[in-house]
């Protein structure tokens, strides 16, 4: 697996959530809605998820172990603190 492009639309505020991105896989799939959060222990990247009735959220689409997590977390992070300040 190649992450063959990333985009990062970043917010400004005080809340946690820092951007939302998109990544491509290999030119042929992307993934869109992972969000960059400030946590306890730094950037983290929370993958698309969605809110059941029981208001407990699910993830639509994440990585099976954990160095795909970690080469996609990596990605995004990298091209969000390449973005310029605003």
């Amino acid at each position: 697996m190649n992450i063959t492009d990333v985009r990062v639309k970043k917010f400004n505020g005080q809340n946690r959530l820092k951007a939302i991105a998109a990544i491509t896989i290999d030119e042929c799939f992307v993934v869109h809605e992972l969000r960059i959060i400030d946590g306890k222990a730094g950037l983290f990247v929370a993958m698309p998820s969605r809110k059941m009735p029981n208001g407990e959220f699910k993830d639509v689409a994440h990585p099976i172990n954990q160095e795909t997590r970690n080469e996609i977390e990596n990605a995004v992070i990298e091209a969000y603190n390449q973005l310029p300040e605003e």
